[in-house]
């Protein structure tokens, strides 16, 4: 089964969040999929955690190394799809990449954004809730 991943929740993996092993157990046995643009999102992350001091680079580095373990596939999304949901709901393109990745898989979205699972929902995107332990 593919899961649409977002960034938050690939962070919170990362960053051994409190989230972590409910997010490894809900994606277990599945093929995450996500827009090529959730590489970019990671590195910006990463990189205004470094900017705010939150993280050496050292640190930094380690983290990224267990980025790259995860097995993500990149799918290739369309721009004109994602702008026309970016402007119908008044998001980022790089939510609407994941909503749109989710359309266009028939696969349902894992996140922690609690405005894109709201959006999703509207959409009629088949969401993973991730509760708090």
């Amino acid at each position: 089964m593919n899961i649409v991943v977002d960034t938050s929740v690939i962070i919170a993996v990362i960053s051994n969040e409190s989230q972590k092993d409910r997010l490894i157990e809900l994606t277990k046995g599945a093929d995450l999929v996500a827009p090529p643009s959730i590489h970019w999102e990671i590195g910006n992350a990463f990189s205004a955690m470094l900017k705010r001091g939150r993280l050496t680079l050292h640190q930094t580095l380690k983290a990224i190394e267990v980025y790259h373990k995860i097995p993500v596939r990149y799918a290739e999304i369309e721009l004109e799809d994602t702008l026309r949901i970016a402007a119908e709901y008044n998001i980022y393109s790089y939510d609407a990449y994941l909503l749109r990745c989710a359309l266009k898989y028939n696969a349902p979205l894992i996140s922690l954004d609690r405005n894109l699972v709201r959006i999703a929902k509207e959409m009629n995107v088949v969401v993973i809730e991730v509760q708090e332990e």
